[in-house]
């Protein structure tokens, strides 16, 4: 008898961590990331290290502190990629990281088939917005867009081990 409560202990424990852990990544650490009228959608000029804000309408948006790659956002710009291709830096991003199931206005997958038939451009938005995190920002010719944070090349090397190297600016310690 004391074999089959602790079988029924251990089970019940197992569905209940699982569970919290699953709530946790898609649900729990998520916030949604307030309004900042002018300053949600940036482009980096061409030849600038400045960006520069677009016009843009929709904005919604979620992030988590858990990590600085949860990013992501949403919304609607009377702006077309070939004209924002003139006067922006374009990225070479065609890869947009998934979001949550629940975030139903950001679809990874079919915004990483329109970058790669070329119906949506994918631009540079904040170089660094975490050490080793830019900030990119597609947008289709519907004039849909969409912003995610991708590592660098610099944040590859640091969280993958490697040696970082002299190219990429030092990393912040901790108090900082």
């Amino acid at each position: 008898m004391l074999g089959k409560f602790l079988a029924i202990v251990l089970v019940v424990s197992g569905l209940a961590a699982g569970g919290a852990m699953y709530y946790l990544q898609v649900y729990g650490y998520y916030d949604d990331v307030a309004l900042t009228p002018g300053e949600d959608v940036v482009l980096l000029p061409l030849n600038a290290e400045t960006p520069k804000p677009i016009a843009y309408e929709n904005f919604q948006a979620i992030d988590a502190e858990s990590s600085p790659i949860r990013y992501r956002a949403c919304f609607t710009t009377p702006l077309r990629p070939q004209a924002l291709a003139q006067l922006f830096q374009v990225s070479s991003q065609k890869d947009p990281r998934n979001a949550p199931g629940w975030f139903d206005c950001f679809d990874a997958q079919a915004l990483g088939a329109a970058l790669a038939d070329g119906t949506a451009t994918a631009f540079v938005s904040v170089k660094n917005i975490s050490y080793g995190v830019d900030r990119i920002v597609a947008v289709t010719e519907q004039g849909q867009g969409f912003a995610w944070h991708e590592l660098n090349a610099c944040g590859e090397k640091a969280y993958d081990g490697t040696v970082v190297g002299e190219t990429c600016p030092p990393r912040p310690t901790q108090g900082d």
